[in-house]
């Protein structure tokens, strides 16, 4: 017997999750980092002055998707989570 219990997650759809529900998971103590291009600073972070284009940054955002922090290094991102007593996930 054969078991399709590994090929079943190709034809399940992913849950649709509001950003409601989302911002609630984990109590509001989760966070993520997210890998962005400097083109793509001024829609997340308007007040963010012009940066150079090409540049690889990341942000912090909370669970719900929401930008928190803009920095030129994953470690800075994490850490500031920390000090906020925010839990770092990881999201792909």
């Amino acid at each position: 017997m054969t078991n399709n219990a590994a090929n079943n997650h190709a034809t399940t759809n992913p849950p649709n999750i509001s950003p409601e529900a989302l911002a609630l998971l984990g109590g509001g103590k989760i966070a993520y980092v997210k890998s962005i291009r400097s083109e793509d600073v001024s829609s997340m972070f308007p007040q963010a002055p012009a940066l150079q284009p090409g540049m690889q940054l990341f942000a912090l955002h909370a669970a719900d998707g929401t930008p928190m922090m803009l920095t030129d290094s994953r470690e800075a991102a994490v850490a500031s989570a920390w000090s906020q007593e925010l839990e770092t996930v990881s999201v792909h």
